[in-house]
């Protein structure tokens, strides 16, 4: 018995997460996130801010401007122009981007990318609506809980989670590929992204477009996907080092 569970363990080894994933202290930060998210969840809040905002009316910032033009649409092209910015980044470094390697570079743009392509993913199978759809504010859907699974709200669906916010949450990869080669930057990086998605995010449930848990949600998984891609590049890196590769390899990873 001892045997084959040794055996065992070694099969499975190479497919174990990382023991930075396992140890860090990130691990207890993003379980204590989710732990606080599905709390928010279950309190009723959600309502009770969008209740700030809109009335039986709708959403008098709906149409206004400063969120439509500034916030939804100029947020939306400019944080495309930054994953453009980004990608030649990889080649071409510049800035505080000069002081990690081409492969950090490169994990930084993939991380980016798989944060974007995760939200949009689970809005086009949500069933949630938005605000501006439920009957308390002027439409003709009932509120449900995102949780609430193959439940049909009446509304137009496809709102879970905030598309928006994910602008400046799905940059959160910056704050793991700066931390070590430069923390002050790093710091300043995860700030700026925080605030950024949490403006982005508020604008929108100013509009009726979207719950707060909406926001919040974007911003762990974004966070998730981040530190997850991080580990396993950590990991790959190690493995890298511990069998160098050809001189070619390495060139093309400086």
């Amino acid at each position: 018995m001892v045997r084959a569970t040794l055996l065992l363990a070694r099969v499975m080894h190479p497919f174990s997460p990382p023991r930075s994933l396992r140890s860090s202290p990130t691990l207890h930060w993003t379980a204590g996130s989710l732990l606080l998210l599905l709390v928010w969840d279950a309190s009723g809040l959600d309502l009770l801010l969008a209740n700030w905002f809109g009335t039986a009316h709708g959403f008098a910032l709906r149409d206004h401007w400063l969120f439509t033009t500034v916030l939804h649409e100029g947020a939306r092209r400019i944080a495309w122009l930054l994953v453009v910015g980004l990608s030649l980044v990889v080649w071409w470094p510049a800035g505080v981007l000069r002081q990690v390697d081409r492969l950090q570079r490169l994990q930084l743009v993939l991380t980016t990318l798989l944060s974007l392509l995760a939200v949009v993913s689970i809005k086009y199978i949500s069933s949630t609506s938005c605000p501006w759809d439920l009957a308390e504010f002027g439409g003709v859907a009932r509120y449900v809980s995102h949780w609430t699974l193959g439940v049909v709200d009446g509304g137009g669906a496809h709102c879970f989670p905030a598309g928006h916010a994910s602008a400046g949450f799905a940059f959160f990869g910056g704050y793991f590929v700066l931390r070590d080669a430069a923390p002050r930057a790093a710091r300043i990086w995860l700030v700026a992204t925080l605030v950024v998605g949490l403006v982005l995010g508020i604008s929108q449930q100013a509009r009726g477009a979207h719950f707060m848990s909406h926001t919040l949600w974007t911003a762990w998984l974004c966070w998730t996907i981040a530190w997850l891609c991080d580990g396993a590049a950590t990991h790959l890196r190690l493995r890298y080092q511990a069998h160098p590769a050809t001189p070619e390899a390495r060139h093309v990873a400086s």
